[in-house]
């Protein structure tokens, strides 16, 4: 295991996925059975613990590859970033429907009936994956969910043409250490979800972020250019332009605008200096 990066290799101590044979040494291995997440958001845990850590989150209408599960609590890896962790079960179901559209509004109500006025059952957000299966006048009916206006889902080849704006329409959003959601998301789960609503791959942490996307650019503070990655140990941000940072932050508990070199300055007490600057 010590060549294989356990976020991301569905191995543990006493299993491992069948397509590690021969690379991993495990008491038994198991052939992975798809499922797709019909909850709106499914934290993914380190533990099968509802009060264990939370890593990062599934969205509705991702799918999740089991290769276990035990107490209510399925263990196994996201499809969409290739993260291992344990879900509850009641976030699951199988079969997967493919889907063929995706969540574009910031987060959209999911109704009861096609009218404003029906019931709001719960909330999906940016990048959520669904499959419309009828349509009344402005609301299109999702497969396993409700009712949703049209204009807040397209195809799922879309692309919004500037992920830097997509990230700032996180401002304000809560920080939460694990999130992807709209109602809460981390300084890494911003840049993923913002690169992910504009077509392009991106991993799920700081680190991973730091090391695959773009190329490295000069630490120069004075020469920064939009969309790029400044980078911490253990954090990141992006720039909106030569001087403003946005990043979800612990220190504001939010995503946040403010001048980078007050950051790098105020960070530096905290999480040392930058690390590195990705240009993509």
């Amino acid at each position: 295991m010590a060549d294989f990066d356990p976020r991301r290799t569905p191995a543990r101590a006493d299993l491992a996925a069948a397509h590690l044979r021969g690379q991993i040494e495990a008491p038994r291995y198991a052939e992975g059975a798809l499922h797709q997440v019909t909850a709106a958001v499914a934290p993914l845990r380190a533990k099968p613990d509802i009060d264990a850590e939370q890593e990062t989150q599934l969205l509705f209408g991702e799918v999740f590859t089991v290769y276990d599960e035990a107490d209510g609590y399925a263990w196994g890896q996201s499809q969409l970033d290739g993260y291992v962790g344990y879900v509850d079960v009641e976030a699951l179901s199988a079969p997967v429907v493919p889907a063929t559209h995706k969540i574009t509004a910031l987060r959209t109500y999911v109704f009861s009936r096609a009218s404003l006025k029906s019931a709001p059952h719960y909330l999906l957000s940016l990048n959520a994956r669904v499959t419309p299966e009828a349509q009344e006048g402005r609301y299109v009916k999702l497969v396993r969910s409700g009712w949703v206006p049209a204009i807040h889902i397209a195809p799922l080849d879309h692309a919004e043409p500037d992920w830097v704006a997509v990230a700032e329409r996180f401002l304000g959003s809560p920080y939460q250490w694990g999130g992807r959601e709209s109602l809460g998301l981390d300084c890494s789960g911003l840049v993923q979800t913002a690169l992910h609503a504009a077509g392009l791959a991106c991993p799920r942490d700081s680190d991973m972020q730091e090391r695959e996307l773009g190329r490295a650019a000069a630490i120069d503070l004075d020469a920064l250019q939009r969309g790029d990655l400044i980078c911490w140990k253990g954090h990141i941000g992006v720039m909106l332009d030569g001087v403003r940072l946005l990043h979800a932050n612990a220190h504001h508990m939010a995503t946040a605008i403010e001048p980078v070199k007050e950051a790098v300055a105020r960070i530096a007490q905290t999480a040392g200096p930058v690390t590195s600057v990705r240009r993509l």
